[in-house]
C-alpha cells in the first residue's frame, strides 16, 4: 500500500517523474467493473453501486475522485456511458451526461485532477451490433454521429487533452455479407465529420485511434498500428489523428508487447498508451495490470526517445482479477503498476544516459553515414549506382547481428 519506486517529484533527464509517467485511472474497469465473466456472475460488490442509476452514478463519481486523490494521479479517462447511464432517448442520455459532467467539473476544480481522454461507447448497445461508423444502416451511423457530437462537447466542457475512437464493432464476422470498401469509406467520412466538428467548436485536444485485431469482431479494421496508419494515410487523416496503443491488443495481433508502440513512434504517430498486459498463452483480452519491468522498460525507452507522450499519457486500462474482491486491491494493483513503470523509466534513463546499446545500434548502421549508403539514406541513389558499387567492391562480407550480446546487455539494466 505504498510506493517503493514511484516518486512524482524526482527529476530524470530534466523532467519530473510524474511528467514522464502521466498516469491515468480508467473509469470503466475500476469503478464500473463487477467481476462478471461469460462463465460467472458478479463477484465485486462496490458500495457506490446502490440506489437508482443516477444516484449510483453520482456515488461512483465521488468515489472515483476520492480514489484519484488518495492514489495521487492527475488524470482519468472514461466512456460517456460509464459516466452517466444511457436513457431511453438520445435527449435523456444527454441530460444524464450533462448532470454528471457538471459534478465532474466541480470535482476537477476541487482536486486538480483532469481528463486525459474521453471516448464514446459505440459498441455495447444492441443498435451497434453490426457496427457504428461501419454499420450497413445509415440510421445507426447517424445515431453514432449524434453520440460522438455530444462526446466532443463533453470533452471541451471538461478540458480533455485527448479524444479516443475505439472501433469495438467496426469490422466483420463474415465477408459474405460485408462490403469492406464501403465500410472503410464510411468510417473515414465519419472521422472527417468529427474533425470538422472539433474545429467548429474550437476543441483543443488530440484525436486518437486505438487498434485491436479481434474481439468482439472476428476481424476489426483497426487490426494493429500499421493497419491504422495505412488507413489514416490512405484517407488523408494522418494529420488529424495519432494512435492510442494498448499492448494487450498488440499481443492479440500476434506481435510482441512493445511492437505497436515502436511502430507507431517510428511514424511519429504514438499519442498515448493504454498501459496494461495480457496472458500470451490466452487468445483473448485479459486487461491485467502491467507488472513486468522488462515490458515497462521497453515502453519507456521508446517514450524517452520520442521526447515524451504529452498530451497523451499512461492510462491503466486494466482491471483487478475477478477473485480480487477487496476494495484495497484497487489501490494495490495501481500502486504495483505505477512502481513497475517507475522502475522501467529509471532503467530506460540509464540506457539512454550510458548510451551503450544506442551506440552499438548506431555502429551497426554506420555504413549509411557515408558514400553509397548515405545516398541511399538521402534517397538519391539509383539501381545503376548499386550495380556499379557491387562491380567495384564485390560480395559483401557476413556481419554478425550479435542478438545475444544485445539481450545480455539489456538484461543488465533490468
Amino acid at each position: 500500500m505504498c510506493f517503493k519506486q514511484y516518486n512524482a517529484e524526482e527529476v530524470l533527464l530534466g523532467r519530473k517523474m510524474e511528467d514522464w509517467l502521466r498516469f491515468s485511472v480508467c473509469y470503466w474497469h475500476t469503478f464500473c467493473g463487477i467481476g462478471a465473466d461469460p462463465f460467472g456472475s458478479q463477484t465485486l460488490h462496490r458500495p457506490w453501486n446502490q440506489g437508482t442509476p443516477m444516484e449510483s452514478a453520482r456515488n461512483r463519481l465521488n468515489a472515483a475522485f476520492e480514489f484519484f486523490n488518495k492514489l495521487g494521479v492527475k488524470y482519468y479517462t472514461f466512456h460517456d456511458r460509464d459516466m452517466a447511464p444511457e436513457g431511453s432517448t438520445l435527449e435523456e442520455s444527454n441530460r444524464n451526461l450533462d448532470q454528471l459532467t457538471d459534478l465532474a467539473l466541480q470535482l476537477q476544480a476541487q482536486t486538480g485532477v483532469q481528463v486525459l481522454w474521453v471516448t464514446c461507447n459505440l459498441f455495447a448497445h444492441p443498435r451497434y451490433m453490426n457496427g457504428a461508423a461501419t454499420n450497413p444502416d445509415s440510421h445507426v451511423l447517424a445515431y453514432a454521429g449524434a453520440q460522438v457530437k455530444k462526446g466532443l462537447d463533453v470533452a471541451k466542457k471538461l478540458g480533455a487533452e485527448n479524444f479516443v475512437f475505439w472501433g469495438g464493432r467496426e469490422g466483420f464476422y463474415s465477408i459474405l455479407n460485408t462490403d469492406v470498401a464501403a465500410e472503410l469509406k464510411h468510417m473515414a467520412n465519419f472521422f472527417k465529420m468529427a474533425v470538422r466538428y472539433k474545429e467548429k467548436i474550437g476543441l483543443k485536444c488530440q484525436f486518437l485511434i486505438e487498434p485491436k485485431p479481434k474481439e468482439p469482431c472476428k476481424h476489426q479494421y483497426d487490426y494493429d498500428a500499421m493497419s491504422v496508419i495505412g488507413f489514416l494515410k490512405h484517407y488523408g487523416l494522418d494529420d488529424h489523428f495519432k494512435l492510442n496503443i494498448e499492448p494487450n491488443h498488440t499481443t492479440l495481433a500476434g506481435h510482441s508487447y512493445e511492437h505497436d508502440i515502436v511502430m507507431a513512434s517510428a511514424f511519429g504517430m504514438l499519442g498515448s498508451v493504454d498501459s496494461n498486459t495480457g496472458s500470451p498463452d490466452l487468445g483473448w483480452d485479459t486487461d491485467q495490470f502491467p507488472m513486468d519491468t522488462k515490458n515497462t522498460t521497453l515502453v519507456m525507452k521508446v517514450i524517452i526517445e520520442q521526447g515524451g507522450l504529452q498530451p497523451g499519457g499512461l492510462n491503466f486500462d486494466a482491471k483487478v482479477r475477478r477473485e480480487s474482491t477487496d476494495l484495497e486491491d484497487l489501490f494495490i494493483a495501481h500502486i504495483g503498476a505505477m512502481d513497475a513503470f517507475a522502475r522501467g523509466l529509471r532503467n530506460a534513463v540509464r540506457l539512454t544516459e550510458e548510451g551503450l546499446l544506442p551506440g552499438m545500434v548506431k555502429e551497426r548502421y554506420s555504413s549509411f553515414a557515408q558514400g553509397l549508403g548515405q545516398r541511399v539514406e538521402e534517397g538519391t541513389a539509383t539501381l545503376e549506382d548499386m550495380e556499379a558499387y557491387i562491380k567495384q567492391n564485390g560480395e559483401p562480407k557476413v556481419t554478425s547481428g550479435k542478438q545475444e550480446k544485445y539481450e545480455s546487455i539489456f538484461n543488465q539494466y533490468i
